[in-house]
């Protein structure tokens, strides 16, 4: 472990509490102006840190920049995680360490800012510094593509639960991978895989999601601004909870839903699909419907306009909620 997170572990352990700079020169084996010098670099780094004569340094509990030594301190496992604080797209760099460097199960990415950020269909996914959280996923499962379409079901409801434990905030899921808040979208999910082209078996399996906690100061992108929306505002407006530990309290969500055939009862309780009018795209071509249900296996039961009844299954198309020819959910 390199100073700096040696150093970045003592604050997150004493995080709201005073470290003198003795104790922290004894547990770096370094000097007091060391100690110094490396402090002002976690500043300039974004951490929030206070030094008081005599009291020593503090970690504001109101910093959250997020570390590895920071998420893992809210897991029993220790996951092999990785954080950047700009990346291309996670799941675009643990794509490739899946593939060259045969990472195992568990391995996880995340960013702050994501620069080539990913959504459904080739859409871009706006991730601005400071305000998500951008994290990739590694499974090894067993079986073909159709033996784990619940996984995206199953993402969902880990990012509904961390985000209730966390925030105190419960999120709406829209089938099949989006959540939403207050009638705008919070949080985006990107399943990819590779499939074996002899055995039609998975390699593996990459879950990408990205969470809107804030609301840029300046606002969405014009763009999105009617559809995108955050859990927590604006951070001027006080609302302030710990990246990490949502981070941590996804991983652990996620990775003990994974395996579980059979799809949480969250996914059902509070989709905001079934009842509604819907548009189904399915690739160029779309048709109105209407959505009455989920079943266990996650696909969405529907009627048509012929009153015909039928279900979608997860990958095959998307919907968009409609009041009559309005659609009001994208």
């Amino acid at each position: 472990m390199t100073v700096k997170e040696t150093l970045i572990r003592l604050f997150e352990e004493n995080k709201g509490h005073y470290i003198s700079g003795e104790e922290i020169a004894q547990e770096l084996h370094c000097s007091r102006t060391a100690v110094w010098k490396a402090v002002n670099q976690l500043k300039e780094d974004g951490y929030e840190i206070e030094a008081v004569k005599n009291k020593g340094y503090m970690l504001s509990l109101e910093s959250d920049v997020l570390s590895e030594q920071a998420i893992s301190r809210y897991l029993e496992h220790a996951y092999p995680v990785s954080v950047f604080q700009e990346i291309t797209s996670t799941n675009d760099v643990l794509k490739k360490l899946a593939v060259s460097e045969h990472v195992p199960e568990g391995t996880t990415v995340i960013s702050d800012y994501q620069t080539g950020g990913k959504g459904r269909l080739g859409r871009s996914f706006f991730s601005p510094k400071g305000t998500g959280l951008y994290i990739s996923m590694l499974l090894r499962p067993e079986g073909t593509v159709m033996d784990n379409l619940m996984l995206t079901a199953q993402s969902a409801v880990a990012v509904y639960r961390a985000v209730r434990k966390v925030c105190g905030v419960e999120l709406s899921i829209k089938w099949v991978n989006d959540l939403y808040y207050e009638g705008h979208k919070v949080c985006g999910i990107l399943s990819e895989g590779q499939t074996s082209m002899e055995s039609g078996r998975m390699e593996f399996v990459i879950v990408g999601i990205g969470i809107n906690l804030y609301e840029p100061e300046e606002g969405f992108p014009e763009d999105i601004r009617e559809k995108a929306g955050s859990i927590l505002g604006k951070r001027s407006e006080g609302k302030i909870v710990d990246r990490n530990r949502i981070a941590a309290e996804l991983i652990r969500e996620f990775y003990a839903l994974a395996p579980e055939k059979t799809l949480a009862q969250e996914y059902i309780d509070h989709n905001m699909v079934p009842g509604h009018d819907i548009m189904v795209i399915d690739g160029k071509t779309q048709r109105p419907a209407r959505a009455t249900g989920i079943r266990p296996d996650g696909t969405l039961e529907i009627v048509e306009q012929d009153g015909s009844e039928g279900t979608l299954v997860f990958g095959e198309v998307s919907v968009r909620l409609r009041d009559g020819d309005q659609i009001v959910y994208k």
